[in-house]
């Protein structure tokens, strides 16, 4: 199936990826009321391939995570004017029940005179004497005032003994007498009237007592509850709960006053003591919320306005007290514990109901990432510092006071790397850094560190090229940061600079950088798709990163071949020890050769050999590195020489040819090169193709004077032979008196090799 049979197999749901269209756009086939699954599998899928069905699979992931973003932000969006929705929808629940009320009581008013009306009409038809209906209704009159006085009288004696369940038992029965009243007629209109009045009063005179005893900071959580549950009883839920949810406030300010930030080494405790204050009040209301009121929307809005109310004044409390100073100066460990320690709590939340977190890490988020980019800035700074007087000498990092006793030490050391003061220092910072920073996954600021370290890291080695002392010339370039670098003089201080990045490079910022991965991990144990997602993803992550180390790496690499090269090529006075006259002038030179290598070969082999012998100390383990050191070296001399035309031009176009002596000792020269290269196990098979393409070239030069190279040039054994003999008196395996017989080409040996 090609890609466009693969796009119209699934539809408009692939597409997507291509064409710029809204999230809503891209649900639509999902939206219909007549939209199955199964079916829409079934017909889209059937003719896919495998690697088509997995490349869906993943779009409806995708399409599956943004949706439900595209919800939560929604919902948070909208929230505010929700809430305010559902608090005028109870105030107009609570209207409508006063004007039902009221709507009752004119009712029973009304009835009340028809029922007199009624009667007397009644007692005149059935011929009833003034007496008698006198003596009636006084004796009704007399049994309803006698009663409701007795009501009454109760009442206030039950409200002023403060026994609230026995006086809304007694409520409870007076509206009962009502009720009956109205549709027995077991009261008088006057008595009825009386009645409804008496309770009403009763109610508000009750409920002035409950709201006092609920906002009693003394009083414990049971004669809070206590006084919610009673008014609430007495048909004022909204209050109730709003006075429930003010007396927890009242309380938290009162505990509250009791904490004080004592400076910056107190902070974290200050901020842990707060956040466990502040969340176990939003929790233990939360409880009381919905133990006394259940689930109801209204009362559940109003309860989640208030707990974003309290985080918000939470988050700022701590941003102004503790985080904010921290944060300015770069000191991201309190920034960091503080944050994560208020995030551990908020989370505790979630299993009532309450996703507070997007509160905080509105709040929060700037003030880390603030502290995150100062905190970078100081690494650049601290690192700089100690460069500044940095020996560039490898040691151990200094054994802390934490370490487990003697028998430990040893443990420790060997798993430390050797690296300079300021390396140490520099690794030490990064460490922490990406510590503190995957405390807090939930922030997402893991790619926004590694993005950091890399600029540090990139900056130390900066440094460290400025350390070398052919980079002088580059510090005033536009662009660069003008640092005081102590120069690495020796050779094993220059390979010690190498050393540091390497180390760092290799090992150990992706032993930081790790951390940061492993803060991303789900953390749910049905989430499999996603790990395993997550699990092919990280070893090219973990590439990537090394390869942009390894750049950096290479740029020191680099700075450091091309200042010893310049310091083999290039006398100090300006002049070029590389030059064509060193070949072109033998020929005329009535003296006997001594057939040895030039100097400035002599010199690279020696070079060379100390390096090697410094970088075997230094790359314990990285033995690769070190060859690739030399053979970049080496590489560089070489592909200068062939690259320089000066030389060249001289050469095949000068007015002295380069002759066949001349010839020979160039010959001579690349053999050497390429016979220690090759016993030192560092000669490419591109500095072996450079060497064999200059060396045609030198041939060619000879050949185009007249003369045939090949008739004086000895056998290929001879340049080896000379150039073992060179490479065992450097090294002091052989003395001078023990080459004289191959000082110089024999007659017969030139002959020989002329008539082939």
């Amino acid at each position: 199936m090609d890609g466009g049979s693969f796009s119209s197999s699934i539809g408009d749901s692939i597409d997507f990826e291509e064409k710029d269209l809204s999230l809503s756009d891209k649900l639509k086939v999902f939206k219909g009321s007549g939209f199955d699954p199964d079916s829409y599998v079934t017909n889209r899928c059937r003719h896919m391939s495998e690697k088509e069905i997995r490349h869906l699979c993943h779009y409806l992931v995708d399409l599956r995570k943004a949706s439900a973003e595209e919800m939560r932000k929604s919902v948070y969006a909208n929230y505010a004017a929700f809430i305010r929705t559902s608090r005028e929808i109870s105030n107009l629940e609570g209207q409508l029940i006063a004007l039902r009320n009221l709507l009752s009581t004119r009712a029973a008013i009304v009835h009340g005179l028809a029922e007199g009306i009624n009667v007397d009409s009644l007692s005149s038809s059935e011929g009833l004497t003034q007496d008698d209906s006198s003596n009636f209704g006084d004796r009704d009159a007399a049994n309803s005032e006698s009663w409701l006085g007795q009501f009454i009288e109760k009442l206030e004696v039950l409200l002023a003994e403060r026994r609230v369940d026995e006086a809304l038992d007694v409520l409870d029965e007076g509206e009962h007498m009502a009720k009956d009243s109205r549709s027995k007629q077991t009261l008088t209109p006057s008595a009825l009237l009386s009645l409804q009045k008496a309770i009403t009063e009763q109610k508000q005179k009750l409920a002035a007592q409950l709201a006092e005893a609920a906002f009693q900071s003394s009083g414990s959580a049971a004669e809070l509850r206590s006084a919610v549950q009673a008014l609430k009883r007495l048909g004022d839920g909204p209050r109730a709960h709003t006075l429930m949810l003010s007396s927890h406030q009242q309380k938290l300010q009162g505990n509250m006053q009791g904490l004080r930030p004592s400076g910056t080494s107190h902070a974290v405790a200050y901020s842990a003591a707060l956040s466990q204050l502040v969340f176990s009040t939003i929790a233990q209301a939360t409880s009381d919320s919905f133990t006394l009121f259940d689930d109801e929307p209204c009362y559940s809005s109003e309860l989640v306005t208030w707990a974003v109310n309290q985080t918000e004044n939470f988050a700022r409390l701590i941003k102004r007290h503790v985080i904010a100073s921290p944060a300015a100066s770069g000191c991201l460990r309190p920034v960091a514990e503080s944050v994560h320690m208020s995030l551990g709590h908020c989370s505790l939340l979630e299993a009532r109901g309450l996703a507070l977190s997007p509160v905080l890490l509105k709040i929060f988020r700037p003030c880390v990432e603030k502290a995150l980019v100062a905190n970078i800035k100081r690494i650049e700074q601290c690192t700089a510092a100690i460069a500044a007087d940095d020996d560039w000498s490898l040691a151990y990092p200094p054994i802390s006071s934490r370490s487990l006793g003697t028998a430990s030490l040893a443990g420790v050391i060997v798993s430390q790397p050797k690296l300079s003061s300021s390396a140490h220092r520099f690794n030490t910072m990064v460490q922490e850094l990406c510590e503190d920073i995957s405390t807090l996954e939930s922030l997402q600021l893991s790619e926004q560190a590694l993005e950091g370290v890399m600029q540090v890291f990139n900056a130390y080695i900066s440094m460290l090229i400025k350390a070398l002392p052919g980079s002088v010339e580059n510090e005033n370039l536009e662009g660069s940061v003008n640092r005081i670098v102590r120069m690495a003089e020796t050779e094993s201080e220059q390979i010690a600079l190498l050393a540091n990045a390497l180390l760092l490079a290799d090992e150990l910022i992706p032993r930081a950088v790790a951390k940061l991965s492993s803060s991303q991990q789900p953390n749910k144990a049905d989430d499999t798709s996603k790990r395993s997602t997550d699990r092919q993803s990280r070893p090219a992550e973990q590439r990537e990163l090394k390869r942009r180390l390894q750049r950096l790496v290479d740029q020191l690499r680099d700075s450091f071949c091309r200042q010893h090269a310049l310091e083999l090529i290039f006398l100090e006075d300006g002049g070029v020890r590389l030059s064509p006259d060193m070949y072109i002038n033998m020929d005329g030179n009535p003296e006997e050769i001594e057939w040895f290598p030039s100097p400035v070969y002599q010199e690279l082999f020696g070079k060379l050999t100390r390096i090697a012998g410094i970088a075997s100390d230094m790359f314990v383990g990285r033995e690769r590195f070190a060859t690739i050191l030399l053979m970049r070296l080496t590489e560089t001399i070489i592909l200068w020489l062939s690259e320089d035309q000066t030389f060249w031009e001289e050469i095949e176009q000068g007015p002295t040819p380069l002759g066949p002596l001349g010839l020979q000792q160039f010959y001579l020269d690349m053999e050497f090169v390429i016979l220690f290269a090759s016993q030192g196990r560092y000669l490419s098979r591109n500095l072996q193709q450079v060497i064999k393409n200059i060396i045609g070239r030198a041939i060619e030069a000879v050949a185009a004077s007249k003369i045939d190279p090949y008739s004086v040039l000895p056998e290929d054994e001879w340049f080896a032979e000379v150039a073992q003999i060179a490479i065992d008196m450097l090294t002091g395996k052989t003395h001078v008196g023990t080459v004289e017989n191959v000082s110089s080409p024999t007659a017969s040996s030139v002959l020989s090799h002329g008539s082939n």
